[in-house]
């Protein structure tokens, strides 16, 4: 049987780490007398969809698995009906975190579908595997004895499995051989699965079992892409320097093997970072490591509310440290939308993380994700979100839609004349005329609206004659600074 594994990302640059680990592990577990052939298809979202279905159709898979995310799930539903249509006989599985927690809904709005594989898939798809391709018609495996999958059974009534234990991570085999085949794109690695946080907005926090791979694979997987001096490799790991033991001898490694090129991206908690850990780090080649902080909020209320522990203090100082050194690029992020944050809240967490002055401050907007606790709270916090993915917040009862508007507005003219890197010291002599950065980006946002500049893709150079005409009529007697 030939089975074809369809990623279809958000970018070209991007991968799908998932499918690989799918199709390696069920490769390496396969046993003789299962005769299946598995491929991978990636594409992306910006792709020509007839392109797209002429591609699958023209591979002839017998059994079709797509997997599904907040960014492609409208794209790839569209896709199996298509699909369906025309290869009518074939077998066709979804899986991943977009349909894991509302299985039995996503089968009966897909009547093309035969089954999801819930959570962890490496396990359920070898499992799936030895079902569909066994040789003999004697096999006792059948799928109502798969754990993790949920399945259109042949009277058509929809039958549940459990949820499948976790895995050992370090059972995964390493998914990079021909690294012709990731050429310009970035590649994603993990060495940790699960979080120890219970963040109320976010999935991770439903895996209670925080797994490690072992340092030695590990640091042979780090070796192969540092020979290979692979540009970018991020790290996927939800908080990566939750464990120290494990942290400091995957960032000693990388200082010791440094091959002057490749750059390690990692998700930390920046109030974690203890004094063994920042001594290493302000001592890395620069450009070595960056670093990417979840502060989200700095209202203690709504920390509280989303279940998560920061010390704002600690955060402050730590990135302070970090930044002295000058080595390090540091993401700070924030979430619009979070419970107990109204817009004067948000105005103080925005100018708490900006007076840290991070190379990038993120402003994201909250998305309730299927089978997050914040879903389960919607009614209580009268959470308004958009029914189509990624179901980004509207309202909520502490920020109304007009506020959302002025955050969106503040998130625009943050990523132009913040995170472009391009107006570093316009920007800096700018802010020193107000005691709120926040006031300043709102001021600038309010311009745009004014000269109905917003929505205009503009050149470089008419940013720069915008900002200059904002600061005449603002500030006339600095327009010479």
């Amino acid at each position: 049987m030939k089975i074809l594994l369809v990623a279809i990302n958000a970018k070209y640059i991007h991968s799908n780490l998932a499918v690989y680990c799918l199709k390696t592990y069920a490769e390496k577990n396969m046993p003789q007398d299962v005769n299946v052939q598995i491929e991978l298809a990636e594409y992306t979202i910006n792709q020509n969809r007839d392109e797209i279905l002429k591609d699958i159709y023209r591979r002839q898979a017998e059994m079709i698995c797509f997997s599904c995310y907040i960014w492609n799930l409208d794209y790839v539903e569209s896709m199996i009906r298509d699909v369906k249509k025309v290869m009518k006989d074939v077998i066709i599985w979804a899986g991943g975190p977009e349909v894991s927690y509302d299985s039995r809904e996503t089968l009966g709005r897909l009547p093309e579908l035969t089954g999801v594989m819930k959570g962890e898939g490496e396990k359920t798809f070898a499992k799936l595997c030895k079902v569909y391709g066994k040789r003999s018609e004697t096999s006792e495996l059948s799928l109502e004895q798969i754990d993790g999958i949920t399945f259109r059974c042949p009277d058509g009534t929809i039958c549940e499995r459990p949820w499948r234990v976790p895995m050992d991570l370090s059972e995964v085999p390493f998914v990079y051989h021909d690294m012709k085949k990731f050429e310009n794109k970035i590649i994603y690695y993990e060495t940790s699965r699960g979080c120890p946080f219970s963040c109320s907005y976010c999935l991770s926090s439903i895996d209670k079992r925080l797994r490690f791979r072992s340092l030695d694979l590990v640091f042979n997987e780090l070796q192969f892409f540092l020979d290979y001096k692979v540009p970018q490799v991020k790290f996927v790991d939800r908080t990566f320097n939750c464990k120290h033991d494990h942290a400091m001898a995957i960032w000693k490694y990388i200082q010791e093997h440094d091959n002057g090129i490749t750059n390690f991206h990692f998700e930390v908690a920046a109030d974690l970072l203890n004094d063994e850990e920042i001594r290493l780090i302000r001592q890395m080649r620069p450009g070595l490591i960056q670093l990417e902080i979840g502060v989200q909020s700095t209202n203690t209320d709504t920390i509280r509310e989303i279940r998560r522990t920061m010390r704002l203090e600690e955060v402050r100082e730590h990135v302070a440290r970090i930044k002295e050194k000058g080595n390090i690029h540091q993401h700070l992020d924030l979430i619009a939308g979070l419970p107990y944050e109204d817009i004067k809240s948000f105005r103080k967490s925005f100018d708490d993380v900006y007076s840290m002055r991070p190379d990038q401050l993120q402003l994201g907007f909250l998305k309730v994700l299927k089978g997050s606790y914040m879903q389960e709270m919607q009614q209580e916090y009268e959470l308004r979100y958009k029914e189509e993915p990624p179901y980004e917040v509207l309202s909520t009862k502490w920020l109304p839609y007009s506020d959302v508007i002025e955050l969106k507005g503040i998130e625009e003219m943050v990523e132009i004349y913040y995170n472009s890197g391009q107006f570093t010291h316009v920007v800096e002599a700018l802010v020193k005329n107000y005691a709120s950065a926040y006031q300043m980006y709102q001021d600038l946002w309010q311009y745009y609206e004014e000269h109905d500049y917003m929505g205009i893709q503009h050149r470089r150079s008419a940013r720069y004659e915008i900002v200059l005409d904002f600061v005449k009529e603002k500030y006339p007697e600095q327009a010479d600074v």
